[in-house]
């Protein structure tokens, strides 16, 4: 059976892989939508914790304060830079970001001698190599500078958004959560201010389905995350969060009838395997 966090952090990175196939039916900026991610989703947790009729302990997040602003501002950050880049150039920008999992590996082992698992490091390689694979990066004639530069500041804030949520102490998944979608939402808003991303107008399908980004792709899936990435393994962080590329590759494939090239297929098969072998291996 699989342990419970894993599980929590498995389901969460499946919810976010289909936030692509969503925003193809969303008529508004990328970053509008960013916006109301983190918005809806602080909302929605502040609404689950009425219902739960239970009170955000401000002893704890004010214990806390420093680390919840720094880690919902690298959220926000690494929504930013990622949107930004994926206006350009979605396989780059992509495979750039999707190097955060193995920096974070590297810079743990270095800040706190963590001892990493020689086999787990081979994981960590096949399932990069993956990303490498379905990224399209071989059928690319150049290379968008922009785009590196957009992918690989998107990846530094989201290692910064995983050591930073190793430093919490004494604080509830709920509290921690809704405070930096708070604090991300901030963040993203001036992007959408001086982008002028606000919409004129939204069609009922687009709100609809902003709401469900915001409740189900943010508010629970956020709730998964944090409750379960500052108790998981660095090395397990790394390759299951793999799983979320993975299964992008295979809706567009087969469900928006995207060219699957015999690259991609190998990718995605190589990420999935590299996530059911080290959860073996740790049996």
């Amino acid at each position: 059976m699989i342990e419970r966090n894993t599980l929590k952090y498995t389901l969460a990175c499946m919810i976010y892989g289909t936030i692509g196939l969503l925003l193809q039916y969303v008529n508004a900026s990328s970053e509008f939508v960013v916006l109301c991610r983190g918005t809806i989703g602080s909302l929605f947790i502040m609404l689950v914790l009425f219902i739960k009729k239970e009170k955000i302990d401000l002893v704890s997040v004010k214990k806390n304060l420093k680390y919840l602003i720094a880690s919902g501002v690298c959220l926000g950050l690494n929504w930013v830079f990622l949107f930004a880049g994926y206006k350009r150039a979605l396989a780059i920008t992509s495979l750039v970001n999707y190097t955060a999992p193995i920096m974070v590996v590297v810079i743990t082992s270095l800040i706190s001698k963590e001892k990493l698992n020689k086999i787990v490091i081979a994981f960590i390689a096949t399932s990069f190599i993956g990303v490498v694979l379905i990224s399209g990066i071989f059928n690319n004639t150049g290379i968008d500078v922009y785009c590196l530069v957009c992918g690989f500041a998107a990846a530094l804030a989201f290692v910064g958004l995983v050591l930073l949520n190793r430093k919490f102490k004494d604080i509830k998944p709920l509290d921690k959560t809704v405070i930096q979608l708070a604090f991300s939402a901030l963040t993203v808003l001036p992007y959408v201010i001086i982008n002028n991303g606000f919409p004129k107008s939204l069609d009922s399908v687009s709100i609809l389905i902003i709401a469900v980004l915001g409740i189900v792709h943010t508010g629970i899936a956020y709730i998964l995350y944090f409750s379960s990435v500052g108790v998981l393994p660095v090395q397990k962080v790394a390759i299951l969060g793999y799983i979320e590329p993975a299964l992008t590759v295979m809706i567009g494939i087969l469900i928006l009838n995207e060219d699957a090239s015999i690259f991609s297929v190998l990718g995605a098969v190589l990420i999935i395997l590299s996530a059911v072998c080290s959860e073996i291996t740790k049996k």
